[in-house]
């Protein structure tokens, strides 16, 4: 496992902004490894957060708690089984066949298999902490072909 800490690994832009993931997770070493072996990340940080990088992105990851002064009357919590979602991390992937069967080998639970929508391949799969992840790979999409509205 690498643990660089070469700015380029980090999520620190010269100008402009870039986007990462913020997860509240009960135990960072559990997400820190799955996001490493399932998404083929590079730990940049081990904790306090933990920052894994995946492809061009960073999934950062610390446990719950309270109010902090930059935000009142907030309290960070993993989710809840059963509960609704409101969020999601969404993957993209050149080959679903491939990553499906990478992500099973290192453990991944998805909820379905594979499905085929025309536009795109599309499963999804929880981490650890119950966190959805939708995994997906543009096939008619590229083509102009969408899936169907109910099936969204």
């Amino acid at each position: 496992m690498s643990h660089s800490r070469d700015a380029k690994d980090l999520p620190a832009p010269e100008h402009g902004l870039l986007l990462t993931h913020f997860l509240t997770v009960s135990d960072v070493a559990v997400s820190r490894r799955f996001y490493a072996d399932v998404f083929g990340g590079e730990v940049v940080m081990e904790e306090n957060p933990a920052i894994v990088k995946v492809a061009n992105s960073w999934i950062i990851m610390n446990p719950g708690g309270g109010p902090t002064p930059d935000k009142p009357d907030v309290t960070l919590q993993v989710p809840r089984s059963g509960d609704p979602v409101s969020g999601f991390l969404n993957v993209r992937v050149a080959d679903m066949a491939a990553f499906h069967a990478h992500a099973v080998a290192k453990g991944a639970n998805f909820l379905t298999e594979p499905i085929d929508r025309a536009s795109e391949l599309r499963c999804y799969l929880r981490d650890p902490d119950g966190h959805l992840i939708e995994v997906g790979q543009s096939t008619g999409l590229i083509q102009g072909i969408q899936a169907d509205a109910a099936s969204n």
